[in-house]
């Protein structure tokens, strides 16, 4: 029995469906806002506060392994749902709230690990919905569009060293916009253009620190329908480290729209 940790975003109905396909025994403890498992019959609704009654129901089931998919946002504090051991663990939930999201899951993660339950990386069930290098578009990226790449690349590698960036958008060799802690796509909305029209790349690689059991980049065709919308030529991701969400109809957009979708 695996236990699906699971928050908003598409990427946990993704995990379902692998499991369900290869008939992987589950349960899942919803963390998502709108509850969205709850007509699921293995679905248990808490909050990251009831730490206690999340740990009991894994053990109840046997589950010495879970997994985390999808986005868990900080909760309001003054009136999150705590069991007694949520109010023991409270302020090291906190602590990690004033680093960002991801660190709230990383410090459920240690807890639970002190609680003898494994975290796995959820692409080791999932590994098709990453890509190999290559390119995989009909387009490729011109000696001008590889010159954006390289500048976006060397921006997160300088920013790397402050663990703090997995986004950037450069168009004719500026940065053009950095992803903070508001996401992908608050910072595509800060890199639209009325000059420029097919210029520019987002490249989105995976922090040099980041926890990948936890805080996997992902993109889908949300995210190539607003690299048009803002004009952007191509989008660049990491080899086997990032989600790609709907393949074959983020493949097809881009192709319709000459993208490119080139993986380092």
């Amino acid at each position: 029995m695996i236990g699906l940790i699971f928050g908003d975003t598409d990427f946990p109905n993704e995990i379902l469906k692998t499991f369900k396909k290869k008939n992987i025994n589950y349960l899942i403890i919803d963390l998502s806002k709108s509850k969205k498992f709850k007509k699921n019959k293995r679905s248990y609704s808490f909050s990251i506060g009831q730490l206690g009654k999340i740990i009991n129901i894994l053990r109840k089931n046997n589950c010495k392994k879970v997994l985390f998919a999808g986005k868990v946002d900080k909760p309001n504090f003054s009136k999150l749902k705590l069991d007694f051991k949520g109010v023991y663990y409270l302020p090291r939930i906190i602590k990690a709230a004033k680093i960002g999201d991801a660190a709230i899951l990383i410090e459920i993660i240690k807890i639970l690990t002190q609680n003898k339950i494994k975290t796995e990386s959820s692409l080791k069930f999932n590994p098709e919905l990453t890509l190999k290098k290559g390119n995989y578009s009909k387009i490729k990226p011109n000696n001008h569009d590889l010159l954006d790449i390289r500048k976006a690349i060397k921006t997160l590698n300088n920013l790397g060293h402050y663990n703090f960036s997995q986004g950037v958008v450069v168009r004719n060799k500026k940065v053009i916009a950095i992803e903070g802690i508001d996401g992908t796509e608050k910072m595509l909305k800060n890199s639209k253009s009325k000059k420029f029209r097919k210029h520019g790349v987002l490249v989105k690689f995976p922090k040099k620190k980041q926890d990948l059991r936890v805080d996997l980049p992902t993109i889908g065709l949300k995210t190539f329908k607003q690299c048009k919308s803002v004009g952007l030529k191509g989008i660049v991701i990491k080899s086997k480290q990032n989600v790609f969400l709907d393949k074959k109809k983020c493949i097809s957009f881009a192709n319709i729209n000459k993208m490119f979708i080139n993986v380092q």
